[in-house]
């Protein structure tokens, strides 16, 4: 009978931590930067879809990397983008949706000469465009 309580309690204590790491809202400013371009919208336009204020998606896009604010705030956000169209990725998270979509590579530490190769190669790209 013991047993069977602490195994209900631990059951409970699970399902919480579950809410809460889903209730774990990373959305980037250039994430989000990118969200508006996607979707061919201005900073005006964006506050109106999620009912945020202006001042407030500029302070969100001014942000150096991890948009931080209130989570009503931020559900809205990621609500009225997920209603545009729009699916925000986590880093290393699976897209599942199989719509087209932008991703930025993971961060590398690129040799010199990588770097000159790659600029070189844009170069030619634009040249020849």
């Amino acid at each position: 009978m013991i047993s069977d309580i602490n195994r209900h309690i631990m059951d409970l204590n699970c399902q919480s931590v579950r809410k809460i790491s889903d209730a774990l809202i990373v959305i980037t400013a250039a994430q989000m930067r990118a969200a508006r371009a996607i979707l061919g919208i201005d900073q005006r336009q964006l506050a109106e879809l999620t009912g945020i204020s202006v001042p407030t998606i500029q302070r969100m896009e001014a942000s150096a990397d991890v948009v931080r604010g209130n989570v009503d705030t931020l559900m809205r956000l990621l609500a009225a983008l997920d209603s545009a169209g729009v699916e925000v990725i986590n880093e290393g998270a699976v897209s599942t949706d199989g719509g087209r979509g932008v991703r930025l590579k993971a961060k590398t530490k690129p040799s010199e000469n990588a770097t000159t190769e790659r600029s070189a190669s844009l170069s030619t790209a634009r040249t020849n465009s």
